[in-house]
């Protein structure tokens, strides 16, 4: 399970709107992890289903919204190793499922829809014993995955060449990814998170926790960048449906709306308004999530292409 080691290319990209200032923007392709469990969810299950395994868990149990990439991750992977899989989903049940969900049940998942008040005491210990009284022993896995393992999984994004640039910048949710990269440099090089949810500066505060989870460690040589969430949480503009296109026709790259085109279209315009130095080196981290973009475009009309 998971025993194979996973180091995903680093690509160079060569575009007129860099040269002009002078950096160097590369990308790490950690959606080529999994053709299904992709990107930084990948490296999130993996330390959780092997606890998971070795203490004799047959079940997992997760959270997540209606177009959720953790519960599409969590359902494959349960299908790819033996595991029940159970997702509590926030909203109640529309039919028909959206694809994200219909694919999570094609592979097995079973859910349970909740009220988005309800969805509130995810983390409180009597909502949790409700949940088991009604489905039995299982293995929680927080939503997003993001725990002390899943942080041990993202340090694995690293390796030598990534330890090469100057700024690492990935995209944020519940934190765990970026609490993986910080820990693993362990305090050297400038990470910048750009969290998809508006007002995500609380974030700063979990992603603390995380790390200190992890290694009881602390460190100050990263930060957050609050303005490029486009209005909040799967929340866009025609002016980032227009980037992700126009990335893809330039690159071959596909980026996501709700992850990864806002931290491209953060980064390019950080290089545009003078944040970095001539001749700096900076990477980015392609978080996955490329399955949303069906249920994306489902909802608002092909738009993504």
């Amino acid at each position: 399970m998971f025993d194979e080691e996973i180091d995903t290319p680093v690509i160079k990209i060569n575009d007129e709107r860099l040269e002009r200032y002078g950096v160097e923007l590369f990308i790490k392709r950690e959606d080529l992890t999994d053709p299904i469990i992709s990107g930084n969810k990948y490296r999130k299950l993996k330390y959780n289903l092997i606890y998971a395994k070795d203490h004799g868990f047959d079940t997992l149990l997760t959270f997540g919204g209606a177009y959720s990439n953790h519960i599409h991750a969590v359902a494959y992977t349960g299908k790819k190793f033996g595991f029940n899989t159970i997702g509590v989903i926030r909203g109640e049940k529309t039919e028909p499922l959206n694809s994200t969900l219909r694919d999570a049940s094609s592979y097995g998942m079973n859910f349970h829809f909740v009220s988005r008040s309800t969805y509130r005491n995810k983390n409180e210990l009597s909502f949790i014993k409700e949940l088991r009284e009604q489905y039995g022993n299982f293995y929680l896995v927080p939503e997003g995955g993001s725990n002390p393992l899943a942080v041990k999984g993202c340090t694995e994004i690293l390796n030598e060449q990534v330890k090469s640039f100057d700024h690492i910048c990935c995209a944020c949710g519940t934190g765990g990814t970026i609490a993986g990269i910080v820990a693993g440099l362990n305090g050297s090089k400038k990470i910048w998170g750009y969290p998809a949810l508006k007002n995500g500066g609380f974030l700063k505060d979990d992603i603390t926790k995380l790390i200190n989870g992890f290694n009881s460690s602390t460190y100050e040589n990263w930060d957050l960048i609050l303005e490029y969430h486009f209005g909040g949480y799967a929340k866009f503009t025609i002016e980032l449906i227009d980037f992700i296109n126009e990335f893809k026709k330039r690159h071959n790259v596909q980026l996501d709306p709700i992850y990864t085109g806002k931290l491209m279209y953060g980064i390019f315009d950080r290089i545009r308004l003078g944040f970095y130095s001539t001749n700096e080196k900076i990477l980015a981290i392609h978080t996955g999530g490329i399955q949303g973009i069906k249920g994306f475009n489902e909802r608002f009309g092909n738009i993504i292409k």
